[in-house]
């Protein structure tokens, strides 16, 4: 098999999984589920960080310089300017130029406002960010995103840390159909079944953070779920067979078996 790499912006890749490094039960179990990810991109909320003193914070010490590209997010922004300053911040104090918008319109289910995310999107682009904008699963803001300059897309499969896995794999498909920048699964997805099934619709990657953080055994799950997106990749690759409404020998079956006989078969 080729070497499968894949971009956003200028950065080339290997790995499909961006890992995020909140919720875990120690720095030690962080550390270790990162290497067992094989993830090249992380991602945190800049909430979590100390702008005053970056190289101090406890999410980012652990990280070796210069080995991963870093993904902050706006989470906890209610509106486009919250998110903007947020974006502002981080690259004021080094992290990054990359940014993934995440604006919540709703305490209880924390849907992102699309309008708001769109608006934030807009502004960033136009000031040099590389954005990533979390978005519900809807292929016509997927496609304003897109032309807003969004240098990728990340529509969700579900609300944030439900772990339902993807309630509406039609739309995502669409998504994928339709973009042509990465599409990148995001929340909600609960298990390896989750990721591999993303990536046989045709993702570029997924990101998780709770169902490896949470899990009972979270390096064991990082493994778990790099396993699952490599392989959904390959079966993306492959191509699955078509869908049929009824059944099918796969031994050949059908010719051999018998069949009435006609007038013809004993001569005149």
């Amino acid at each position: 098999m080729l070497k499968d790499t894949w971009r956003i912006g200028e950065c080339e890749m290997t790995s499909r999984f961006f890992l995020g490094t909140g919720l875990f039960p120690s720095p030690f179990v962080q550390q270790e589920a990162i290497a067992a990810s094989g993830a090249e991109v992380l991602t945190f909320a800049i909430r979590r960080v100390n702008l005053e003193s970056v190289e101090d914070d406890s999410i980012l010490q652990h990280v070796e310089p210069g080995s991963f590209t870093f993904l902050p997010n706006t989470s906890g922004a209610r509106t486009a300017d919250e998110a903007v300053r947020i974006a502002r911040l981080a690259r004021a104090s080094g992290l990054s130029d990359w940014v993934k918008v995440e604006i919540s319109a709703s305490d209880k289910t924390l849907l992102p406002d699309p309008i708001e995310t769109l608006r934030a999107t807009e502004q960033l682009v136009k000031e040099g960010f590389t954005v990533l904008p979390y978005i519900s699963d809807d292929p016509v803001i997927c496609r304003r995103l897109e032309e807003a300059g969004a240098a990728a897309i990340m529509p969700g499969g579900a609300p944030i840390g439900t772990g339902l896995g993807i309630l509406n794999s039609y739309n995502l498909g669409l998504i994928i159909e339709e973009a042509s920048v990465p599409v990148i699964v995001d929340a909600g997805l609960g298990t390896a079944s989750d990721a591999a099934l993303s990536m046989e619709l045709g993702a570029s990657a997924v990101l998780m953070n709770t169902p490896v953080a949470k899990a009972k055994d979270p390096v064991g799950m990082a493994l778990a779920m790099k396993l699952a997106i490599e392989a959904g990749r390959l079966a993306y690759l492959s191509g699955r067979v078509p869908k049929k409404r009824y059944a099918s020998a796969s031994s050949g079956l059908e010719s051999m078996m018998l069949k009435p006989a006609s007038a013809g078969d004993f001569g005149s």
